[in-house]
């Protein structure tokens, strides 16, 4: 039964990869067969939606294989050993921690879970969920091209993604409760299974469908639901409001939210919006945006429960705002 499952489940995947790939490229292959001429919006939420469906199902994979991994080869005493006693002290052992890991703000939402089921504190993983989207090598290579002309942005988005992670962090740790974790619905493989041959082996890769399946369908719901608002969006409208730091910096989160773009190549997007923007509410968008988005917080909702996730939510988007308002005036006033 569970092998059917995951053969039902690979042939749902693949059935709406194809889908995808026939509405994008119906008109290349079939032109007289299909065409969009009459229906322009419906083939662009189609580009919209396959460009993020590609861009972030490799890394939701690598997140799977992560958390898999954690879950089956790595111990509870391990996991412990390499915590640090001090509060303090673990917020930067994650920060560093994070320099490390190559996932992007999707896939590390599994991999924090499986790492406070093993043992580490909870606000070492909120940090870990902060920072791992921004603190890589891509990232930093992509805002520097973007921004060439105009350094404070770059290290602007560093440093307010640190001092975030120290914040929520610190406030994470004084006032939420240690039980957050969502009780899983995955099926554990037991030995005594007739369907699946027993080995560590062959429960990681049923644990890494499972994981992925489960995760997956939360980010196909906010794909969708961002690539319909990148379609819809007014551009117009948002120009007028440009130029007012509170809420250019609140507009400019919040298309960064429902935007979901993947933090490697959001910078670019942010680009063509400084010309219409202060130069906070840009960093609102390169900082808020990798640490939630609509397609991360659904996928949250999978993994932790409702009220640590409502925290989390509030929590950072008051914490980025109020960085991104004191970093724009020192910006505009040469201090950074």
């Amino acid at each position: 039964m569970l092998l059917k499952r995951y053969t039902v489940n690979l042939l749902l995947w693949t059935l709406l990869f194809l889908l995808l790939a026939f509405f994008f490229l119906g008109d290349v292959f079939m032109p007289k067969v299909i065409d969009f001429s009459g229906y322009p919006m419906l083939h662009s939420v189609c580009v919209v939606f396959l460009g993020l469906f590609l861009e972030s199902i490799p890394f939701l994979f690598l997140g799977a294989i992560a958390s898999s991994f954690i879950q089956l080869f790595i111990s509870e005493e391990v996991i412990q050993r390499m915590i640090p006693k001090s509060p303090l002290t673990a917020i930067f052992a994650a920060i560093g921690a994070a320099l490390i890991i190559p996932v992007c703000e999707c896939a590390i939402i599994p991999v924090v879970r499986r790492l406070v089921q093993k043992g580490i504190p909870v606000h070492a993983g909120v940090v870990l969920l902060v920072t791992a989207p921004i603190l890589n090598v891509i990232v930093f290579g992509s805002t520097y091209y973007a921004f060439q002309n105009n350094p404070s942005i770059l290290y602007g988005r560093i440093i307010l993604c640190v001092l975030t992670a120290v914040i929520v962090g610190l406030f994470i740790y004084i006032f939420s409760n240690k039980d957050v974790v969502k009780e899983e619905k995955i099926v554990p493989v037991h030995d005594h299974h007739h369907d699946i041959p027993s080995s560590k082996w062959t429960s990681f890769i049923v644990h890494t469908s499972q994981e992925f399946f489960m995760v997956g369908r939360y980010f196909i719901i906010g794909a969708l639901f961002a690539s319909l608002f990148q379609v819809l969006m007014d551009r117009t409208v948002m120009a007028d409001i440009g130029q007012a730091p509170i809420k250019g910096t609140a507009l400019m989160m919040g298309i960064a939210f429902v935007l979901s773009l993947c933090s490697s190549a959001d910078a670019f997007v942010a680009a063509s919006f400084s010309h219409s923007f202060l130069p906070g509410s840009i960093l609102g968008f390169l900082v808020f945006g990798p640490m939630l988005d609509l397609k991360n917080v659904l996928i949250m909702m999978s993994c932790f429960k409702r009220s640590f996730v409502i925290t989390y939510v509030l929590l950072v988007f008051a914490v980025v705002f109020s960085l991104c308002l004191i970093a724009g005036g020192l910006i505009s006033k040469g201090g950074v």
